[in-house]
């Protein structure tokens, strides 16, 4: 199997001033089609520059990146700005929602930019789908200012799944939610990889975050320091169910 991602001897340098920072050292890894990775490591260690890179929202410095097979040095702006809009979901801690603004409104937002003569009935129908596949489609008519955190997040997945992305990418998604709404929305990317496939690389910086994730690679100082397969993977969906025992049993 041909890996989905594939980066080799990637290097990303930023100049601070007279200062040369090194956020990623030579990392070389792939990722195949369906896996669900989770990306570990602190703050400053290199998962955040990464996941840009990966997203097309950056380029290294050095070293190669092939996403399915293709070097994205030498695609063109509208074939990189075609895979942002199509081909990955983008998920951040930072919702980036419209706050005076309907769920579903929100979500149909990528259609709006592509341009690409979508009627309104689709894409309201589209969005609408997005918005079940969280779970929230009975809030689609709020305005997110009206909804709690962890219903503001799944708004944001519904808009990143709203073009059928292959990949998705998740950049600290629970970083602003507390403990249980953090196992909801890890549901919802378990979920996810399991009913439709998608590739998920997901950062964080909590290895308890981390433990959802099918593999895990732990990065420090721009480097990886561990890459396995997590053979004692947490479920979500089993620990939603008793999250309500474990609080009467402390009540």
């Amino acid at each position: 199997m041909n890996p989905v991602i594939s980066v080799r001897e990637l290097t990303k340098t930023y100049q601070m001033g007279e200062v040369a920072v090194k956020a990623l050292r030579s990392v070389s890894l792939d990722v195949d089609g369906g896996e669900f990775v989770t990306v570990v490591g602190p703050s400053g260690s290199g998962k955040s520059t990464l996941m840009h890179i990966l997203g097309c929202l950056d380029q290294p410095t050095s070293g190669q990146y092939f996403l399915e097979g293709r070097d994205v040095a030498r695609l063109s702006d509208d074939e990189i700005s075609g895979i942002r809009n199509r081909q990955i979901g983008f998920v951040f801690q930072g919702f980036n929602l419209l706050a005076r603004t309907s769920a579903l409104e929100n979500v149909e937002l990528p259609l709006l930019y592509t341009n690409d003569g979508t009627s309104s009935a689709t894409r309201r129908k589209r969005a609408l789908e997005a918005l079940e596949a969280v779970g929230l489609a009975d809030r689609a008519q709020h305005h997110t200012n009206q909804l709690s955190g962890g219903q503001q997040q799944r708004v944001a997945i519904a808009r990143a799944l709203l073009n059928n992305p292959s990949i998705l990418l998740a950049d600290e998604p629970t970083g602003n939610l507390d403990s249980r709404t953090s196992v909801e929305v890890m549901e919802i990317f378990q979920s996810l990889k399991e009913a439709r496939g998608i590739t998920i690389v997901l950062i964080t910086h909590e290895p308890e975050v981390a433990a959802y994730g099918s593999r895990i690679v732990a990065f420090r100082d721009g480097v990886v320091v561990s890459d396995q397969i997590n053979d004692r993977r947490r479920t979500a969906r089993a620990e939603i169910v008793e999250m309500p025992l474990a609080m009467e049993e402390n009540a």
